[in-house]
């Protein structure tokens, strides 16, 4: 984990004492007063792994952009909740950070389709922008209309581009699918998968859902195969790779972004000849320069911390709002709402960002990381020339 649990319940205390604290000044600040954006991310709970990190990245966002003036000569505010990995909890919590704050000029945060699909109905209603920095579901746009963006891919091209790398560059020609069973970004990136492997020439030979909290009857049952695709949350990850190394499964195996678990890597070592998909690769040995300074600017704000892909997602979801706010020439909101769509080649750390007409899921190149013995290593950069349509 990357904090205790005492320490996260501590910081939700914190941040929602501050929520309350700062709500009757935003409130009445008007022009005069800074300008304040929201963020809802699971500080605790099952997705504290993913959340923990793209907060950090949040927060760090809006320190640089007060460093550097602010926005229209105002201080940047940035009014946080925790979810709890909880969606009736996400859905209160993001109900009151309206209340406590109507003036929010937009809000971003959360990295899981189901977790998003709590909040951003909640943000449509009161008329505000709801970034997701880290949730990749390509339905997410439709299910909220007009209102929700994602500063990330969608699955269905992560997962393309991890059909086709596995195909040309470790040569499998069959794969068996093993995937959580109850989550929604597991069931579609499962099928995305799938498709696009079939459609290369590939053989998907078994499509297996399995219990998170017991993975192994669903690992044995799997037919000797080329590669195992592994749709996977984040605290699922140090259970289901090693149930499938301890059946005697040596095939290399590939997930998405769930995978993308930092250094908790170390400490599985079952962890031999896996691959995943995610965002961006912040390594120390990276040669990108957005990469570096970025690394440089959260080493001095959390020291002890190595950041990892949900940790720039969470940077370049707050930058991008805050980037979008500027070109509107004001928070109102739906001037936000107009030219955060309009935006079309937003630098970030983990690529560029914008939106053709109409989509509101950016055109960005995907990352394939690799892990052996805990320790990973940047494997390719992949565009798919191929994606599966949302559905």
């Amino acid at each position: 984990m990357r904090q205790a649990i005492g320490e996260a319940v501590l910081r939700m205390v914190a941040v929602l004492a501050l929520a309350a604290m700062l709500g009757p000044a935003v409130a009445g600040a008007g022009e005069d007063g800074p300008v304040v954006i929201g963020a809802v991310y699971n500080l605790t709970g099952g997705q504290q792994n993913l959340d923990v990190p793209s907060s950090e990245g949040a927060r760090l966002a809006v320190q640089r952009a007060n460093a550097e003036g602010g926005l229209f000569g105002r201080k940047v505010e940035m009014v946080e909740v925790d979810g709890e990995t909880r969606p009736e909890v996400i859905a209160e919590r993001t109900k009151a950070l309206f209340e406590g704050a109507p003036d929010l000029a937009g809000v971003i945060g959360l990295s899981d389709t189901d977790m998003v699909l709590a909040a951003a109905p909640v943000a449509a209603a009161e008329g505000r922008v709801f970034l997701t920095s880290g949730a990749t579901s390509p339905l997410l746009p439709r299910q909220v209309p007009d209102y929700l963006f994602l500063a990330a891919f969608g699955d269905n091209v992560q997962a393309a581009a991890g059909a086709e790398w596995a195909f040309e560059s470790l040569g499998a020609r069959s794969a068996a699918v093993l995937y959580s069973g109850g989550s929604t970004y597991a069931q579609l990136l499962q099928g995305y998968f799938a498709d696009s492997f079939a459609a290369l020439g590939g053989n998907v030979l078994a499509v297996a859902a399995y219990d998170p909290g017991d993975p192994a009857a669903a690992v044995a049952a799997l037919p000797p195969v080329d590669l195992i695709y592994l749709a996977a949350l984040p605290d699922e990850v140090a259970e289901a790779v090693p149930a499938l190394r301890r059946a005697g499964i040596e095939a290399p195996i590939l997930g998405g972004d769930g995978l993308d678990i930092g250094g908790a890597w170390a400490t599985v070592p079952e962890a031999r000849a896996v691959y995943f998909t995610t965002h961006a690769y912040l390594g120390p040995d990276s040669p990108d320069p957005a990469v570096i300074r970025f690394r440089e600017e959260y080493a001095d704000a959390y020291p002890g911390h190595e950041p990892d892909a949900f940790s720039a997602l969470g940077y370049d979801a707050a930058r991008l709002l805050l980037a979008a706010i500027e070109t509107a020439g004001s928070p109102e909101p739906e001037a936000v709402r107009a030219a955060l769509a309009a935006t079309r080649d937003f630098a970030g750390v983990t690529g560029t960002i914008g939106y053709a007409p109409g989509s509101r899921i950016p055109a960005k190149s995907v990352t394939i990381i690799g892990v052996e013995s805990g320790r990973q290593s940047f494997v390719a950069s992949v565009l798919p020339r191929e994606i599966p349509q949302p559905e």
